[in-house]
């Protein structure tokens, strides 16, 4: 990652930054000199949202003006780290905290590069941090995580490095961790997490971290983690394979967010369980028509082998329930439909629960990181209908990811409240602050609602 050589703290050579929105760039106009406004005025520079206008002096370059809009989203400053020449700025308006740290935030997120296998073409000009802010620093970390781990590939970030990436994290936060794998999955009874990555030569596992005083309110956090996913035997096509190094990016969410929570020292008790594996075709891959008794003691019958990231969560999240935590929250790279529905810029948001939902729909529209609400419509549980066993994994293209949400339910107890998110955790193409690949969507959402539960 590059985003932490975004910032600098000497201030003596830096640049002057003027940061405009379109209402306020009248009068910032009017106190520069005629020969400025004039130049100002030959650029057509008006500061739009995501416009930049450099500006000359008597030595060469004397500063620049950048237009934003939405001064509380991040991505409104994301355009300038690769937009100004490359050298030290420093912010010449007034920026209230909200907005000075929504601006650190952005400048971390457009400089961003994945440079473990490829140099950057250029640096990132740097912002002078003359006032931290510390939690948007955290926050950003927890974004280029996600981002850095969706970004590579299953041979460098298969099953075994899922796990060694949450124990580093335990171990900086003295959290316990335990990791259950191989066969030990069936002997501890965790049968659909065992079955989806019996076939890789790497072994699945439940990889388990805990947190915090047990005095406090207990989250349990859970991520689909699966490090490729062929689609087993009813094997995905070409197109549909390609980027599934991805699907593991549910994984990287939760443990982006744990990891997070634990910087911020939040007042959580927090249970993180990724369940780890790699969907690939073998001898011994589990088979469509197969039935599993999950741990919930609910039977399955395997209608597709590519709808695998719900059998390896419905155990986890069955484990999950068995520890009575105060919420669940789960986070996977579920369904193709959630993009149809939604595109891929919004996570699709599942609730047993109105209060948890609307505590997280306030606080994606506090940090402009939205999800969109999507209905647990139980008549669709008929499509998952089975004749031979109390459920099946998939059956129809009917509302996908709505029957998706359905069978993650049940195996969540009734009672405890709990919330899915059918999250891309990917960028298709570039964009400002949003370079093509792995992106963190519904992280810091997800973070400020925890935040706001503590009171």
């Amino acid at each position: 990652m590059t985003a932490t050589h975004a910032y600098a703290t000497d201030a003596s050579a830096a640049l002057p930054l003027h940061v405009l929105q379109r209402a306020q760039f009248d009068a910032w106009r009017a106190t520069q000199s005629p020969a400025l406004q004039a130049w100002i005025d030959a650029q057509r520079f008006v500061a739009a949202p995501g416009t930049l206008l450099l500006l000359p002096g008597e030595e060469g370059l004397a500063g620049a003006a950048l237009g934003i809009g939405d001064p509380l989203d991040a991505y409104a400053y994301a355009h300038a780290p690769f937009g100004l020449p490359v050298g030290d700025w420093r912010l010449a308006s007034t920026l209230d905290d909200a907005a000075r740290a929504a601006m650190q935030l952005g400048w971390g997120l457009g400089a961003y590069k994945f440079s473990r296998y490829k140099k950057p073409m250029r640096a990132a000009a740097r912002l002078v941090l003359e006032q931290t802010d510390a939690e948007a620093l955290d926050v950003l970390d927890a974004c280029v995580r996600v981002r850095d781990w969706v970004n590579t590939p299953t041979e460098h970030m298969g099953p075994d490095e899922l796990e060694a990436a949450a124990r580093d994290i335990a171990a900086q936060h003295g959290a316990q961790f335990e990791v259950i794998a191989g066969d030990e999955l069936l002997a501890r009874n965790f049968p659909t997490i065992h079955a989806v990555g019996r076939a890789s030569h790497r072994a699945p596992r439940l990889i388990a971290l805990s947190w915090g005083d047990a005095a406090h309110p207990h989250i349990a956090l859970v991520g689909k983690g699966v490090c490729f996913d062929s689609g087993g035997l009813d094997i995905k096509p070409a197109a549909g394979m390609r980027n599934m190094k991805k699907d593991m990016g549910g994984a990287a969410h939760a443990l982006a967010l744990a990891g997070l929570v634990m910087a911020r020292k939040l007042p959580l008790r927090i249970t993180l369980l990724l369940a780890a594996v790699e969907n690939s075709i073998g001898p011994n891959a589990f088979r469509p028509g197969e039935v599993i008794v999950t741990r919930a003691g609910v039977s399955v019958e395997i209608d597709n082998t590519d709808a695998e990231g719900r059998l390896v969560l419905c155990d986890a999240l069955a484990y999950a329930g068995e520890q009575k935590p105060d919420a669940i929250l789960d986070f996977a790279t579920l369904t193709g439909a959630a993009r149809v529905a939604l595109g891929p810029d919004l996570p699709a948001l599942f609730a047993n629960d109105d209060a948890l939902a609307s505590a997280w729909l306030d606080a994606a529209g506090a940090t402009r990181d939205p999800v969109w609400r999507m209905p647990l419509w139980n008549p669709y549980l008929r499509y998952l209908t089975s004749g031979i066993a109390d459920l099946a994994n998939a059956g129809s293209t009917m509302a996908g990811s709505v029957t998706a949400a359905l069978y993650l339910e049940r195996f969540v107890p009734t009672g405890t409240p709990w919330a899915h998110l059918d999250t891309y955790a990917w960028n298709d193409n570039d964009r400002p602050g949003r370079p093509a690949g792995g992106e963190a969507l519904g992280l810091r959402s997800a973070y400020a609602m925890l935040k706001a539960r503590c009171g």
